[in-house]
Formats: C-alpha cells, sequence, structure tokens
C-alpha cells in the first residue's frame, strides 16, 4: 500500500485540530500544523524516502518525533496518537472548524456545553436558538452561524488538482513501467487542468497481448473492481477516486484523446463542424462513410474540420472554435515564460524558510528575481512585521543581494493589509523603502458587497499597491470569497496601473480562469505568483500558469514574464 504525502499531511493536521480543541500544549500544536504545512509542500513522496532509509527528520519542522510518526504512517496507514485523540472526542468535532468563525475553543464550548458533536448537532441547536445562550455568542453571532451553515456546501466532492495529481502521478507510472506499453495520458478535466478532479480517465495504447488490464486492476491501492473488460476497465481507489482506463487503437488514439478530453461542448461543436462536412467524429476517429480518414493524431481531428490546434485548457466552448477559424487562438504562457516569483514567505512570519534558502531555491529555478512579502502587522496570527521588523528586513535582504552576487535578486516587499477602511497596515516612510508591495484581504471579509469594494478601491488608489493578491479571498471547497463588485475593481486597477495576481496555492487559484478572461479584456495585468510558504511551495508555479492558459493569457499580460530591469520599470510606473 502507497500512502500519499496528501494522507500524512491530513492526519497530522486532523490530529492538530482534534488537539487544539481539547485545549494542549499550543507548542505542540503548532509542530503538527507545521508538519502538515511542510509535508503537503513536498514534491517527493515521503513514503518513497522513508522506504529508501532517508533521514526524514532533515525536512524542516520535522524533528525525530515527528519522523518516526510519518515512517509508522507509511508502514501501516494509521497515526495512533490520532487514533487515540479520537477516542477522546468525536473526529467530525474537526468539520467544524470549517465554517468561519468557529474557532477552537469555541467548538470546544460548544461541545462541551451543549453536546454537539458534528454539524448536524450544530444546525440543529442553532435552529432551536441554544447556541445564542452560551458566553461569547449572543444572538447576532448565532444568526451569522446559520447564515455561514446555510452557505456551508459540505466536504468538496470533487479533488483538487494538485491531489488529483498526487494519486495519479504513481499509477501512471506502473502503467508504463509494463513492457508493450506505448503511450499513457490522463484526459479529462485532468488534461484541462480544472482546478478540481472529478474523476481520471485514462488512455493506452500498447502492443497486443500486454497486461495493461491486469496491472491496472491490481494496482495496490485499488479498493473495488467495478467492471473489467478486454479493452476498458473502471476501478475505485483507496482515496475514493474513479478510474476509467481505456485501451485505444494507435490508429484512433488521437481521437479518443479529443474525446474524452472534453469538454463535452467544446466536442459537440466539433462533431458539428464535421457534419458540415460529411464526416462522423467520435472516439473511434474520423469517418468518411465507413473509412476512417484521421484519428491518430489529435491533430487529424482538428485537420479534419479545418481548425488549428486547440489546447485542452481552452476547450470549454466558451469561444475558442470561433477564434480558431477566424486565426485569433493566443499564444497562452507556459511555465517557461516566468521569470520570477512576486509572492513568497519566509520564518520571519508564517513561512518556514529563511531568507536565504527561499532565495537559493529561487535561484535553482532559474528565476532572475524572488519578491519576499512577509505578512505586515495587522495579521498577528502570521507573526506580521511591525515597522521595525519590517525595516530589519529591508536590510536583511539588501545584505543578501550582495552576497548572492547577482545569481538572483531578491526584492524587497510585504503581503500588506488592507485594513477594513482601505487604508494600508505600514507606513509610507516604510513602504517607500520597498521595491512592491502585494495588498490583500485578510480579515473582515463579511463586509457588503458596495462596502468591500470600496475598500478595495481606496487601497487601489495608494501609489503603494503594486498587486492585489488573491483578489476573491476564496478557498476552493471551504469558503465561496467575500462579496465584491470586481468587475469595478479590475477597471480601476487598469486605470492606476495596479496588476491582479493569480494565486497559484492549489487551495485558492484565485483570480480564477473566468476572472482571468475578463482581466484580460479589461486591459489588466497578471501577477502569477505562489504564495509559497516553503521552498517546495514554489514548484506551485505551474498550478498558477495552468489557471492563467485556461483564461486566456499570453505572456505579455503576466508581469513576471518580463526581465528584472522591466518589471522594476513597470512597478515604478
Amino acid at each position: 500500500m502507497t500512502v500519499h504525502n496528501r494522507e500524512i499531511a491530513e492526519q497530522f493536521s486532523h490530529l492538530a485540530d482534534l488537539l487544539e480543541i481539547e485545549g494542549a500544549d499550543a507548542y505542540r500544536v503548532r509542530a503538527y500544523r507545521q508538519a502538515a504545512q511542510t509535508i503537503a509542500g513536498l514534491s517527493e513522496s515521503l513514503a518513497d524516502r522513508a522506504a529508501a532509509g532517508e533521514d526524514l527528520s532533515a525536512l524542516p519542522h520535522i524533528g525525530e518525533s515527528l519522523a518516526e510518526k510519518i515512517r509508522t504512517i507509511c508502514e501501516t496507514g494509521h497515526l495512533p496518537q490520532l487514533e487515540e485523540a479520537e477516542e477522546r472526542l468525536p473526529a467530525a468535532l474537526s468539520d467544524l472548524l470549517e465554517i468561519s468563525g468557529l474557532g477552537p475553543k469555541r467548538v470546544k464550548a460548544l461541545h462541551q456545553d451543549l453536546h454537539i458533536d458534528n454539524l448536524q448537532d450544530l444546525k440543529q441547536a442553532v435552529a432551536e436558538h441554544r447556541v445564542r445562550e452560551l458566553s461569547g455568542f449572543g444572538a447576532k453571532s448565532e444568526q451569522a452561524l446559520a447564515d455561514k451553515l446555510a452557505q456551508w456546501q459540505g466536504p468538496a466532492e470533487r479533488l483538487p488538482l494538485i491531489e488529483a495529481e498526487e494519486i495519479a502521478r504513481p499509477l501512471v507510472h506502473s502503467l508504463r513501467g509494463l513492457d508493450g506499453v506505448d503511450q499513457v495520458t490522463i484526459a479529462g478535466s485532468f488534461r484541462r487542468r480544472k482546478e478540481t478532479v472529478g474523476d481520471l480517465d485514462i488512455l493506452v495504447t500498447a502492443a497486443e497481448g500486454t497486461s495493461v488490464m491486469e496491472r491496472f486492476t491490481g494496482y495496490d491501492e485499488v479498493s473495488e473492481v467495478v467492471s473489467q473488460g478486454e479493452t476498458r476497465a473502471t476501478v475505485l481507489l483507496r482515496a475514493g477516486l474513479q478510474v476509467d482506463l481505456r485501451l485505444v487503437p494507435a490508429a484512433a488514439y488521437g481521437a479518443a484523446l479529443h474525446y474524452f478530453t472534453g469538454a463535452k461542448a467544446h466536442n459537440i461543436a466539433v462533431r458539428r463542424l464535421g457534419v458540415q462536412r460529411d464526416l462522423k467524429i467520435n472516439e473511434y476517429g474520423v469517418f468518411h462513410g465507413d473509412e476512417r480518414v484521421g484519428g491518430r493524431t489529435e491533430q487529424e481531428v482538428y485537420d479534419a474540420v479545418d481548425l488549428p490546434f486547440i489546447e485542452p485548457e481552452l476547450r470549454e466552448d466558451r469561444g475558442e472554435i470561433e477564434a480558431a477559424q477566424e486565426d485569433r487562438l493566443p499564444a497562452l504562457i507556459g511555465l517557461d515564460d516566468i521569470r520570477g516569483d512576486l509572492h513568497a514567505h519566509t520564518k520571519a512570519s508564517d513561512g518556514h524558510d529563511s531568507l536565504r534558502q527561499m532565495a537559493e531555491a529561487a535561484a535553482e529555478r532559474g528565476y532572475a528575481y524572488l519578491a519576499i512579502t512577509d505578512h505586515s502587522q495587522h495579521v498577528t496570527v502570521a507573526h506580521g512585521l511591525d515597522p521595525q521588523r519590517m525595516a530589519a528586513q529591508i536590510d536583511a535582504v539588501d545584505a543578501l543581494n550582495e552576497e548572492l552576487d547577482g545569481r538572483i535578486r531578491v526584492l524587497k516587499a510585504v503581503e500588506l493589509d488592507i485594513l477594513a477602511d482601505g487604508s494600508l497596515d505600514l507606513p509610507d516612510d516604510v513602504l517607500e523603502r520597498l521595491d512592491l508591495c502585494v495588498c490583500a484581504v485578510h480579515h473582515k471579509l463579511d463586509l457588503p458587497r458596495q462596502k468591500q469594494t470600496e475598500r478595495i478601491l481606496r487601497a487601489l488608489d495608494s501609489q503603494h499597491c503594486h498587486i492585489l493578491a488573491h483578489p476573491r479571498g476564496r478557498l476552493i471547497g471551504k469558503r465561496a470569497g467575500y462579496e465584491l463588485d470586481l468587475e469595478r475593481v479590475m477597471r480601476a486597477a487598469a486605470e492606476r496601473g495596479c496588476a491582479l495576481e493569480v494565486n497559484a496555492q492549489p487551495k485558492r487559484l484565485d483570480l480564477d480562469d473566468s476572472d482571468c478572461r475578463l482581466a484580460k479584456e479589461l486591459g489588466v495585468r497578471i501577477a502569477i505568483s505562489t504564495d509559497a510558504h516553503s521552498q517546495g511551495n514554489l514548484d506551485y508555479m505551474r498550478f498558477g500558469v495552468d489557471q492563467a492558459r485556461r483564461g486566456w493569457l499570453t505572456a505579455d499580460d503576466v508581469i513576471n514574464t518580463r526581465g528584472l530591469d522591466d518589471l522594476l520599470a513597470l512597478l515604478r510606473h
């Protein structure tokens, strides 16, 4: 049984939740949370590293005790300390922490005083007006809680793209390692790089007699074989994800890849164009009558209807067919176009690595620059920097840049809180010493739409507001984001020369793809940044690029595709 990093991180995070609800030592809780964040940001499999006998305690925030717990999870799939905590407290209590405004202390009070064990218990207590009787709540907070419960959609049924990747990677590797297998491709929403994935569609071409189906259904993470035939099988994985595998002939591979990549509406539009040319296009090929006249490659499918190749990220029937017919398809941005990252954290606030470690990691990725944007003072939970600490950080960056000797330029920056009245969280004399400010909303997320919009517009009026970070404030599957007239904000940003961020953190991906498309139409500059809290998080850039591609963005639309001098000139404009 393969244990994924995601599962290890989830067990540590769940244990931290239950311990915090219990009122355990804050240092112990923080240790588990930091470990979970470190593990979630790793690109290499911890299970593989444990099996190879590597020293896991060398990882950031992973001491010998935590390293031993990781090895236990990798070997058994279970964390004994979590099972013990679940014996003391209902496991579903941690679900209550998903509701905005319910921290561990409040959840503990709800559990101890009202005997609430899960979300259903909470909904009933709110409906019966029992919550308002608790100290620290009251009628208004009870009503606010009722509103949030009504909006909450429950645990997401679709997996974030990063989690689907982690599950899919070893499965694809297993199939590709089989003699006789030629091509293995994951199609569907995964290939279109949607931010969440409901299931996986895998297409395989292989030599006749290759035991693809046996390898697939015998994969060690399969919990149930739903169906199995000679050319198709469906399984459920231990993670709950359904996977369909289709063995297709090489002559029809392109047609099958086009068909199963979708989206359905895009495929229908292409098929209609085929009908106009007396062609039938399906998963088996391109046919004129009974004769297959194409389908070995996707290009042959598009050639058959007089279209250029359309990138998978654009295949949503949102104007890409018409753009292709009129030779207006954008030259989409690629990961290689990115010259630097403009949003990253260090241990000075809530990051896990030092200033030097983050700079070295960015240099290893070939970046010309990295903006260190630790939080400003208002975000106390993240140990935000006050003016004195910010000044010290500026001096530290200057010193580091001299030592780096031009290998990479670390930009003096901050993730600057936009306060409730739209003012910024640090004084002008400090901000004037910075290369850029990434401004963000982190509190008062429940302001009415007009007030929230006016708050952000006032922040954009400042000469120090260079980038508006995660503009909607959403967390995928957990928080829809605050009420906001985003188009009005975009128009103001375009007028003032302020960029909007595509935050590449897989839990955010904010702006979304439709927002990116609107920003492009309105002439708004975009920054694709990782919001990295560790060295490994810098690899999240690919998810931001995926989102930008789905939003039709080119390299010219994105400010951090520019060289250092051009970027700094643009920021000063």
